[in-house]
């Protein structure tokens, strides 16, 4: 299916023939599966997502930029064959549901110089492999500020609830993408289809395999002593984030699932703005509402039944980071048996006083908007509710 009706070349054919271009000539996907889900993409971009011209051209960008990527990636591992060599070990993961404030635990512990977080700029433009030496002045680091859109009142919003920048610590969910398997597709566009199959039927075995890939690019030069990863995505491929990463550490956050959907509802909707101009506000609600059920249910399936035993699983309650941020990374460092520097908890604790809740303006939505009964999704989200003991905020 294409969208060349549309005035977009855009199909599969297409996307490959303008990635060879720009890779000039590269053509080597490596491993596990991309071309099949690609597909799967696209088809549901062409038949489900209600683009107008501004997102069709956000959706062929952000195709081509994952391809373009997963191009270089295996490239480079034969150019510099030592990728192959490097060890992950002990990587902290921060999962949860989404807006349960992942992304500023996982800025401020990005701080500590002990932790390595992958940055914006180097997610986007990862080839080559980033350098110590030039980590802070790297050219692609301007390529990637001057590539986010202009700022009008969308990105205003967008920026409060989701703070944007190439030097900012950026997550899973986008390096997913070059896999070709990550929700953040059905977060930025209406592809319930293929989101159907990321929820289904994706090989996450091969996503973790290629990420495992990603991170062994990244620090083969510019090495942290440990990764500091972070997206609620991992919810979706648990089970093979520690088959992968046996020795992870996870840190889960848990909220009032009312809050988190309302607000990952308000997000979706505003994201989906940019390149559509028919956007439902109450389907992304009820969408989401169900999928992330379904995810749920098998995250405590699978936590009651399975044991990691080189693994530590930390659980974080949301309303005790907005109380004390700092209390709460000490007590991950202790959890996971961790030094913390000086310098670290310096840096940590100065960027807590610089970045106070709604320094970027604030966050504000009602679950009437999206047509979100509080009673009935804690009805069916009750298990995950009871097993937390989360309260109504």
């Amino acid at each position: 299916m294409s969208m060349a009706n549309a005035g977009i070349e855009f199909d599969v054919p297409s996307l490959m023939a303008e990635a060879r271009q720009r890779t000039e000539g590269l053509e080597d996907f490596g491993s596990g599966p991309f071309v099949e889900p690609l597909g799967i993409f696209v088809n549901s971009l062409a038949r489900d997502a209600r683009l107008n011209p501004i997102g069709q051209h956000i959706a062929r960008e952000r195709a081509l930029g994952h391809i373009v990527n997963r191009l270089h990636y295996v490239e480079d591992r034969k150019t510099f064959p030592g990728i192959a060599d490097e060890r992950i070990v002990k990587p902290i993961f921060i999962i949860g549901f989404p807006r349960t404030g992942t992304t500023i635990l996982h800025d401020i512990l990005a701080q500590d110089p002990a932790n390595r977080a992958p940055l914006t700029w180097e997610i986007t433009y990862p080839s080559p492999p980033p350098m110590t030496a030039s980590f802070e002045t790297d050219p692609r680091i301007a390529r990637c500020e001057a590539s986010f859109p202009p700022i009008d009142e969308r990105r205003i919003a967008f920026k409060a609830m989701h703070p944007m920048g190439a030097q900012l610590s950026q997550e899973c969910v986008v390096m997913m993408g070059d896999a070709m398997c990550t929700p953040l597709f059905h977060n930025q566009f209406r592809v319930p289809s293929y989101q159907d199959w990321v929820d289904r039927d994706a090989d996450w075995r091969s996503v973790y395999a290629f990420h495992r890939q990603q991170l062994q690019h990244l620090q083969h030069r510019h090495k942290g002593e440990r990764w500091v990863l972070k997206t609620g995505a991992h919810l979706w491929g648990l089970e093979h984030l520690l088959e992968t990463y046996p020795d992870a550490r996870i840190v889960f956050t848990h909220r009032d699932p009312v809050k988190s959907l309302t607000s990952y509802a308000s997000l979706t909707a505003l994201v989906r703005t940019m390149g559509s101009d028919e956007v439902d506000r109450a389907e992304i609600a009820e969408d989401w509402t169900g999928r992330l059920e379904r995810v749920l249910a098998n995250v405590l399936r699978l936590r009651a039944e399975k044991s990691w035993p080189r693994a530590i699983l930390y659980d974080v309650m949301f309303p005790d980071f907005v109380q004390d941020q700092f209390a709460v990374v000490e007590a991950i460092y202790r959890a996971f048996d961790l030094p913390m520097s000086e310098e670290g908890a310096r840096r940590m604790k100065a960027f807590i006083a610089d970045n106070p809740q709604g320094k970027h303006g604030i966050h504000r939505y009602s679950p009437e908007e999206y047509g979100i009964d509080p009673a009935v999704v804690r009805q069916r989200l009750r298990p995950y509710i009871q097993r937390f003991d989360l309260r109504p905020e």
